[in-house]
């Protein structure tokens, strides 16, 4: 019984061990490996201030990039309610077209040299981050007006229109769409290092200040005790007697006495 309640306390201890050693490894996992001086205390101190700057900055940002990802997404759902909307009566006119004019394909893919609308891209700044915008340009094109003039130009022109208000609306969501994507990504970085900044970059240098200020204030602790055990020290020294002082630092008046002479000797003449 002995020797297993022993065992069993050496067990219990070296757990203990374990977990402290654990936890120590988790708190020094939590600060940067510096040594404790003042130049390391203003260096930290100063990148926590650039942090904190820099956390503030991209938080608004990320408020501005929010503002307008919620106004993209009103304008995308807009633009597809119309499109919607003008796609069925867009076919719709140009079924009526066919009926009308009869089948002119092969006429507008013959007749037509240049593209009638032509988009170019541009690009949008919202706080830092470069948005495409796309713009369309519509050239009118003269030879579309001969089709028709048979019979069904009415439905011709009118299938036109519909056609060329559905395509100028179709580069819009594009556009919406294209700068929503990139948006969307741009928004995902700047939450991510506001996150980082937040949870673990700011607490970890706040740390490491804090104990470099530890490690500093004991090493002040330490010198002063040891100023006080120096002082202690020499005052702790033993006394001087001062018969002995006088004795040991007045010569003696004859140098004979030191033999036990006598001070006056008949055969020593002076």
């Amino acid at each position: 019984r002995g020797s297993g309640s022993g065992d069993g306390d050496g067990g219990g201890g070296g757990g203990v061990g374990v977990e402290g050693a654990a936890g120590t490894m988790s708190n020094q996992g939590k600060i940067e490996g510096v040594f404790a001086t003042r130049m390391n205390q203003q260096t930290y101190k100063l990148k926590v201030k650039g942090a904190q700057k820099g956390y503030e900055l991209l938080k608004k940002k990320a408020d501005a990039l929010k503002a307008r990802f919620r106004a993209l997404l009103t304008e995308i759902k807009a633009a597809k309610e119309e499109v919607a909307k003008m796609m069925p009566e867009s076919y719709i006119s140009l079924a009526s077209a066919y009926y009308s004019a009869g089948e002119f394909r092969e006429d507008v893919v013959h007749d037509v040299k240049d593209a009638s609308i032509r988009v170019f891209a541009a690009e949008d700044n919202v706080a830092g981050v470069k948005l495409p915008v796309f713009t369309e340009n519509f050239v009118e094109d003269a030879q579309q007006s001969k089709i028709g003039l048979t019979g069904g130009g009415k439905a011709v022109d009118e299938a036109r229109k519909n056609f060329q208000g559905l395509i100028l609306k179709l580069v819009k969501l594009a556009s919406l769409q294209t700068s929503f994507v990139t948006l969307d990504e741009a928004l995902k970085v700047t939450n991510r290092r506001v996150n980082a900044l937040e949870h673990v970059v700011i607490p970890r240098m706040e740390a490491t200040v804090s104990y470099i200020n530890k490690e500093l204030d004991e090493m002040e602790r330490e010198e002063f005790f040891r100023l006080k055990k120096v002082v202690a020290m020499s005052d702790d020294s033993p006394p001087v007697d001062e018969d002995e002082e006088k004795a040991s630092s007045s010569p003696s008046d004859n140098m004979l006495d030191s033999f036990g002479g006598s001070a006056v000797d008949s055969d020593v003449v002076f």
